[in-house]
C-alpha cells in the first residue's frame, strides 16, 4: 500500500456516515496524514408548473446553514481545522474531484452503498468518482440496514 498523506473525506452526513468518517480516521492515523473534508450540496433544480414562481432561495440557504453545521462538528470529532473543511456547491463527483486536485490529495474516502439493477445503470457518486480520479480512492461499502 502506498504512503498516504493528504486524505480527503467526502462526507455525506447520512445515517451510515459514522462508518466512512472512523475509516479515514483510521487511514490518516495510520499514515500520519493530513486530513480534510468534503460535502457537497447539489443545486436544488425543483421545477413547478403553473403561474407561480417559487423562490427556493431560502430553501437552499437553510440546508447550507445546516451542512456548515454538520461539517463543523465532523471537523471537530476528527480533529480537522476548519481550513480543511470544504462546503461546496455543485454536482456532487465533480466537486470532490475538482477539490481533490486543488488541495493535492492523494486518496478520497467515501461510502459506496453497492447498488444493484437500475441503481447499478444510472451510476452513483461513488462509481462516477472511481472511474474519474486519477488518485487512490476507498469506497467503504455501507451495509444495509436491517
Amino acid at each position: 500500500m502506498s504512503q498516504y498523506s493528504h486524505i480527503l473525506l467526502a462526507a455525506d452526513f447520512n445515517q451510515e456516515s459514522e462508518e466512512v468518517s472512523a475509516r479515514a480516521a483510521a487511514l490518516k492515523d495510520t499514515f500520519s496524514a493530513t486530513l480534510s473534508i468534503i460535502h457537497v450540496l447539489e443545486p436544488i433544480s425543483i421545477a413547478y408548473g403553473g403561474e407561480f414562481p417559487v423562490d427556493l432561495g431560502d430553501l437552499h440557504k437553510e440546508l447550507e446553514k445546516q451542512a456548515e453545521s454538520q461539517l463543523k462538528e465532523l471537523g471537530a470529532q476528527l480533529g480537522v481545522p476548519p481550513e480543511r473543511q470544504y462546503l461546496e456547491v455543485g454536482i456532487t463527483e465533480k466537486e470532490i474531484l475538482r477539490v481533490g486536485k486543488e488541495k493535492h490529495v492523494d486518496l478520497i474516502v467515501m461510502g459506496s452503498h453497492g447498488r444493484h439493477g437500475l441503481a447499478l445503470l444510472l451510476g452513483s457518486t461513488a462509481n462516477a468518482v472511481l472511474h474519474h480520479a486519477e488518485i487512490d480512492v476507498l469506497a467503504v461499502r455501507i451495509k444495509k440496514s436491517k
